[in-house]
């Protein structure tokens, strides 16, 4: 008689509370407690902390839970700035103080490269910044709902739904200034409903509204908003449907780096924080020791924010990025500062076969900058490329980690370590790390 495999239900999740002891933050910043030797997870509390929670999850080798109340409370526990913390998803670590948050960072740095790389380094001083008022762009979404009401703000933690903002703590002041009056001339509009989302962005020279939406404005909607970005004085673009962006009022955005002027496209990358980013360039340019001979590669350079700024001070600069609107806004950025000593080339830095030109170039200074995924695609031509100076910066610690590996079996040792708060009252944090060949000639 034939058996056949019969899946066995899902169990039910205990809905009773129950009492936790938090011990530690993971590295996202959540509180782990334990339940039958099970780690739960628990947004919102803090070590030290005994926390009633009510499981949300339940699986094999963990749990997660709902925090419902704090029966006691840490002594690095502090209000959280914001009316809609617990709803936003935004930030997750408001309730922690900033000084606590930068030591958690900087624990998770090292236990992740420990981890991954099997590497312990002492961290270099951290980079850090005022803990509110720090960003210089965000993305706010739109949404009219079914009785006409405009949502208009950011998403919900673990939710899609939107959570109406008119000041968020974290923005710089311009922004916050053109988010409360941005409202009324939203809500005015004939197409409301084809709204999709704003990009809102202070440039040194000029603060930027960027409109998405879904299909063309009626063209009294388009004479509406020039006119009110005329009246707030500030740059606007219309991002209509599948067409272009368009800049209708103001100047084209700008920000100082390095003593370089770099331009940029409303949806471009740029760090969001603006000081973090100016001390961080500078850092990167230190740890690279550069010299007039040397010829530095910048892999996923982005527009220039550390190519045109390393260009003033070595013999050649190589930059790779993998969209080619982004290597045409380098070029022009490395024209704007009188560096004629820089190559730009569009590359699919995460291919499993790299091709072009550079690769055959021989470099004594490499960069690299990559997104969360990190450099898999990159790091072993990295590793093989025998420069005395390799600096690795990144927005996600794990593949940092585990691309150290790579450079570490490779002949490379780790010489520093360090992290960054580029963004304060959030669990995510930058890091770079320093490395050199372990018998370096050139160095």
């Amino acid at each position: 008689m034939a058996r056949f495999f019969k899946p066995e239900k899902n169990k039910k999740v205990e809905q009773k509370h129950q009492l936790i002891t938090i011990k530690r933050l993971d590295h996202h910043g959540d509180g782990v407690g334990f339940l039958d030797k099970k780690p739960v997870f628990v947004p919102g509390t803090l070590p030290e902390e005994q926390a009633l929670v009510q499981l949300t999850e339940q699986k094999r080798q963990y749990a997660r839970g709902q925090l419902i109340k704090l029966d006691s409370h840490a002594t690095q526990r502090v209000e959280p700035g914001c009316p809609v913390y617990q709803q936003c998803g935004g930030c997750s670590l408001q309730h922690l103080s900033h000084e606590g948050q930068v030591t958690h960072k900087q624990q998770t740095l090292n236990e992740l490269m420990q981890k991954f790389a099997g590497e312990e380094a002492t961290l270099s001083a951290p980079i850090t910044d005022r803990p509110w008022q720090y960003r210089r762009r965000a993305r706010i979404s739109l949404q009219v709902d079914k009785k006409g009401a405009l949502a208009m703000g950011f998403r919900a933690r673990q939710r899609s739904a939107i959570i109406n903002v008119s000041h968020c703590p974290v923005l710089s002041e311009p922004l916050n200034t053109l988010l409360a009056h941005l409202r009324p001339c939203l809500d005015g509009l004939r197409g409301r409903r084809i709204l999709g989302h704003l990009d809102l962005i202070e440039a040194d020279n000029t603060t930027v509204v960027s409109l998405r939406t879904t299909k063309v404005l009626h063209s009294d909607d388009r004479q509406a908003l020039c006119h009110w970005a005329e009246t707030q004085g500030c740059t606007f673009y219309l991002h209509q449907g599948d067409g272009a962006p368009e800049r209708l009022i103001g100047a084209a955005p700008d920000y100082q780096v390095a003593g370089c002027r770099l331009a940029f496209q409303p949806n471009d990358f740029i760090q969001v924080n603006p000081t973090v980013n100016q001390n961080m360039v500078s850092q990167a340019l230190d740890w690279l020791a550069l010299e007039k001979e040397d010829r530095v590669l910048d892999l996923f350079c982005g527009l220039g924010n550390f190519s045109v700024p390393a260009a003033k001070l070595v013999g050649h600069v190589v930059g790779v990025e993998g969209v080619q609107a982004m290597v045409n806004q380098a070029a022009d950025n490395a024209k704007i500062n009188g560096c004629d000593n820089t190559c730009f080339y569009q590359a699919d830095l995460n291919s499993d076969a790299l091709e072009g030109e550079w690769t055959h170039f021989d470099f004594t200074k490499i960069l690299l900058d990559p997104a969360r995924a990190g450099a898999a695609g990159v790091i072993d031509f990295v590793a093989q490329s025998r420069a005395s100076h390799i600096v690795y910066v990144s927005c996600n610690p794990a593949t940092l980690a585990r691309d150290a590996r790579v450079l570490l079996d490779n002949g490379y040792a780790l010489v520093k370590l360090g992290m960054l708060d580029m963004f304060p009252q959030t669990g995510h944090m930058e890091s770079m790390a320093l490395f050199k060949p372990v018998t370096n000639k050139r160095a």
